[in-house]
């Protein structure tokens, strides 16, 4: 794998016969046929578009990308913000993924006492399907917010909530509590396998100048144990679809599920998902 070679003056050398790429992926040296330039049939590996942003790479696995650029991690080393970023393999493909991320009823019962409680006061949502994208605005939200709830929201009132899908496997939630405390969570879903996801999810947060220099250590630590609960819950879920594929069943609250799921299987089968 040239994934474990070494870069030699912007040059990619494999670490097995130490054959030399160009950043074209042309092979430009094979050493056991001496220092000169390879003569006989051409060895050229196959080349993507990639794109560094946000400390990270990224890769199109067509030659034709469907956009411009990457999706931005919402205010990344932005002066006055902090990013905690969380990598996590997850069992689980990537729709069903993308969709526990921006589900709100799973955190009363997969998160108590950590994101939210069964409260049960009423919490109504716009939600709009556009140009491959589903987003939810939440209205009327105040749940407790776990033990920071004192800090994050301590009158108890209507925060801002809004959760964004981005296709084909982006989600953004952001919560707004008030003019200076600000909270995104940012994941990115890479497709492993079939049934394994490599989940990259920033932290993204704006407490105040006092507090935020300090909160990285509180956030990771919460943000990790609310992911953990996750892992275990979409384990569960990947091995109950598997054995009863045809029981999976949704309710009028999860509208945003049966969408993501449209745009998905649009991309999937070579359609214009930007129509939905």
């Amino acid at each position: 794998r040239l994934s474990e070679g070494r870069v030699e003056n912007g040059k990619l050398r494999c670490m097995y016969h130490g054959w030399l790429y160009d950043s074209e992926g042309q092979v430009v040296q094979i050493p056991s046929e001496g220092p000169e330039k390879p003569k006989g049939p051409c060895r050229k590996a196959n080349t993507f578009p990639t794109w560094e942003q946000d400390d990270l790479i990224f890769v199109c696995l067509s030659q034709k990308p469907a956009h411009e650029k990457p999706f931005a991690s919402p205010h990344y080393g932005e002066k006055g913000w902090r990013t905690v970023r969380l990598v996590n393999s997850f069992t689980n493909n990537v729709t069903n993924c993308v969709e526990n991320f921006i589900d709100v009823p799973h955190t009363t019962y997969v998160h108590p006492k950590i994101f939210r409680d069964p409260e049960g006061h009423k919490v109504t949502m716009d939600i709009e399907r556009r140009e491959g994208k589903v987003r939810i605005d939440y209205r009327n939200e105040k749940h407790k917010l776990g033990p920071f709830s004192w800090f994050l929201n301590p009158s108890g009132g209507a925060y801002q909530h809004i959760d964004v899908f981005h296709n084909p496997n982006i989600t953004s939630v952001e919560y707004h509590f008030s003019a200076s405390k600000h909270f995104y969570i940012t994941s990115q879903s890479v497709p492993v396998s079939e049934t394994e996801t490599l989940v990259y999810t920033d932290l993204t947060y704006q407490f105040g100048w006092l507090i935020t220099p300090f909160a990285r250590f509180f956030v990771k630590r919460l943000g990790q144990a609310v992911i953990d609960q996750d892992l275990v819950i979409l384990k569960n879920q990947a091995t109950t679809i598997e054995r009863y594929p045809d029981a999976f069943q949704n309710s009028r609250a999860e509208l945003l599920h049966m969408w993501i799921e449209s745009i998905r299987e649009a991309s999937s089968e070579g359609r214009d998902h930007m129509a939905l």
